[in-house]
């Protein structure tokens, strides 16, 4: 049970922390929530002449001081609970289970009205907004996951990715793994478009299947590195954009 002495330097406590409370949202004008549109926290009249990045940035910084005044206000209603508590004579016990409250925990959190294995801060919560039930993600399940001709069908997930491929509002500072080009910053930018094995995006044929040429690119030379580690060699037949067969080594065509 606690002491007199011990009671009253934690009375004193909340009523410091009662006052610093109050002055601070008084200060800031509960972060600036008490005026109109957020515009005029910033200074601004209208939307109209701002740029989108601009609003979304004023629209993060409004999120951010709701947070915080919703964070202050809790914690000041806390300390007039604790308050009344000692008022009653029931400060120092568990609202849930009754039990008393050892000194050490009130002395970190004066505030407090729960025992360490009955405190709500315990409980992480698991809501998620009710709009991501119809919102999804541009990378999420799409219509033609599922069926066997999805690699031929053009979805949502391939119209994201074309569009996308000119760039997103991500940077590098959003990834745990920095991508090394901007055009690779969204979700399955390495997926292959357009064809599925990697010398399909080099090999080009006629009609008939035949005349094979090799377009020269950034994946024919890795291909060509690729195979050249393996000691693998790999002849598409002719080629009538080279002098030669690049897959096949000199050796080779000497005999």
């Amino acid at each position: 049970m606690l002491t007199a002495e011990q009671l009253s330097r934690l009375r004193l406590q909340l009523e410091k922390d009662k006052k610093a409370l109050e002055e601070r949202l008084e200060d800031n004008h509960h972060f600036d929530l008490e005026r109109g549109h957020y515009h005029e926290s910033m200074g601004e009249l209208s939307s109209y002449d701002n740029h989108p990045a601009d609003e979304g940035t004023a629209l993060y910084e409004r999120e951010k001081d709701i947070a915080l005044n919703e964070h202050e206000e809790s914690e000041l209603e806390r300390v007039h609970k604790a308050l009344a508590a000692i008022e009653k004579g029931q400060y120092g016990k568990c609202e849930t289970c009754g039990r008393e409250i050892p000194f050490e925990r009130l002395e970190a959190l004066p505030a407090t009205t729960f025992c360490i294995d009955h405190t709500p801060n315990k409980i992480v919560s698991r809501d998620r907004p009710i709009e991501e039930e119809v919102l999804m993600p541009p990378f999420g399940k799409f219509d033609f996951d599922d069926s066997p001709d999805e690699s031929v069908v053009y979805d949502a997930e391939d119209a994201w990715q074309e569009v996308a491929n000119w760039g997103t509002s991500e940077s590098p500072s959003d990834f745990v793994d920095p991508p090394a080009h901007y055009n690779d910053m969204y979700v399955e930018s390495e997926e292959k478009i357009g064809y599925v094995e990697d010398f399909e995006n080099f090999v080009g044929v006629d009609i008939d299947g035949r005349n094979v040429t090799i377009y020269p690119n950034e994946q024919h030379e890795q291909y060509e590195n690729e195979l050249d580690e393996e000691g693998i060699m790999t002849s598409f037949g002719d080629l009538p954009a080279f002098e030669h067969d690049p897959y096949v080594d000199e050796e080779e065509e000497e005999r």
